[in-house]
């Protein structure tokens, strides 16, 4: 693969040479082919799955052999066979498969640009408005030409962090978001083994339980049609009402030295949106902490009661995962400051406390009913006192839960149909 224009590459390339007619001769044919790319919204995404790519080059990113989908397969059957007591929701996977770290970015990708385009504009936006105003008139086309660098920063530097994560993601649902397509299910090979060595836990066991998190998460998100859209929306919410410090931008682009690509490897977007959110955004993030909350104090509870006596490990895994989800990777807390945004969920602990209140409470069939409206779901004020809201609930009748808009559970169909 050729070099990455504007230092984009592998840490350390070098500036091509003055010098040198056939090095700047490729120099200017990428950048030539970067101002010229198709336009895919304020991101230039083919530069982040370029950048992506080549860090994963580097690091290694190995092939999955035979042997690995057939134990992927294998766990994810399991998986499901195990749930299959511990949830009222049907199985949600159509297709187990084991992906490598690139197939993780290609497959997650149309998710990310729905999720980051929102940001990246803003961002882009407000590097153009660093133009006076009179010199806008004398740039006349060549304007477009900063947006195109915007996005190709951007680009470059979300390629970076989407890299990173793709080296530590178990699955497909691992940061709690619906980022692969529907019903199909996804294990990470490579990277659940290397988990597994961290924590000295034989490595058939820790696939099996990312195996549970994922079937679990797939139930969830297959049979529950509007979560999908809820979970996402609450997302853009958010982002959508990012606002950028134009200061931060001047700063990073004043450290920018056209004459050295390399300055641009070495410039941090981060710390570029406003710390303070406006009570609309406050209000979002609150609805999107819940939510992730929820859907990962379900799967959490619901595995931890599927494997119990079962796995082992299942006590260390289970805590392991806990705390991994709660301080989130160094490659997550990268992208967090890159799009102003934390995919951690806030008060795991007690979502999952509740889950297993209303477990006591209601029964499995009654507990996953609580799922068909999203009025029906716990609050944020809920998580205080789980028993009491786990009271408040029993005394409800399943049946009555029919006669609501909006689709319940049981519903088989794919998500979102």
């Amino acid at each position: 693969m050729p070099d990455i224009p504007f230092g984009f590459s592998l840490p350390g390339a070098q500036p091509p040479d003055p010098s040198d007619p056939q090095q700047m001769q490729q120099f200017m044919a990428q950048l030539q082919q970067l101002f010229t790319a198709p336009g895919d919204g304020p991101v230039n995404w083919d530069l982040a799955r370029q950048v992506a790519a080549s860090q994963l080059s580097a690091q290694g990113d190995p092939t999955v052999s035979p042997h690995e989908h057939h134990a992927v397969t294998e766990a994810l059957r399991l998986a499901d066979l195990w749930l299959e007591p511990a949830s009222a929701l049907p199985s949600g996977i159509r297709q187990p498969i084991a992906w490598n770290r690139n197939q993780w970015i290609y497959n997650t990708l149309d998710v990310w640009k729905k999720l980051c385009n929102p940001v990246a504009g803003r961002m882009v936006g407000a590097m153009g408005d660093l133009v006076p105003e009179e010199a806008r008139a004398q740039l006349g086309p060549m304007q477009s030409m900063v947006a195109t660098l915007g996005g190709a920063l951007f680009g470059g530097q979300l390629g970076q962090a989407l890299g990173s994560l793709a080296a530590e993601v178990l699955s497909a649902g691992d940061i709690g978001l619906p980022l692969g397509p529907a019903g199909q299910a996804a294990l990470i090979p490579a990277n659940i083994r290397a988990y597994g060595e961290g924590l000295e836990l034989p490595e058939d066991q820790v696939r099996l339980y990312v195996a549970l998190r994922e079937a679990a998460h797939q139930r969830l998100f297959e049979h529950v049609p509007w979560l999908r859209a809820h979970v996402l929306h609450a997302v853009e919410t958010y982002a959508n009402g990012i606002t950028v410090n134009r200061e931060a931008i001047e700063e990073a682009m004043s450290r920018v030295d056209p004459a050295d690509p390399e300055s641009m490897q070495a410039m941090a977007l981060e710390g570029i949106f406003t710390p303070e959110d406006t009570p609309q955004q406050q209000a979002a993030l609150n609805r999107l902490e819940t939510a992730l909350a929820l859907v990962e104090g379900w799967v959490g509870h619901v595995v931890d009661t599927a494997v119990a006596d079962r796995l082992p490990s299942s006590v260390q895994l289970g805590e392991a995962f806990r705390r991994r989800r709660a301080a989130g990777g160094p490659a997550e807390q990268t992208f967090a400051a890159l799009v102003g945004l934390e995919l951690r969920p806030r008060r795991l602990r007690e979502a999952a406390a509740l889950w297993a209140a209303l477990t006591e409470a209601r029964g499995v069939a009654g507990r996953d009913a609580l799922w068909g409206h999203p009025d029906l779901l716990p609050t944020e004020e809920d998580f205080a006192d789980p028993a009491a809201f786990a009271r408040a609930e029993s005394s409800w009748d399943i049946s009555e839960l029919d006669g609501l808009d909006g689709p319940g559970p049981s519903e088989s169909g794919p998500a979102g149909q």
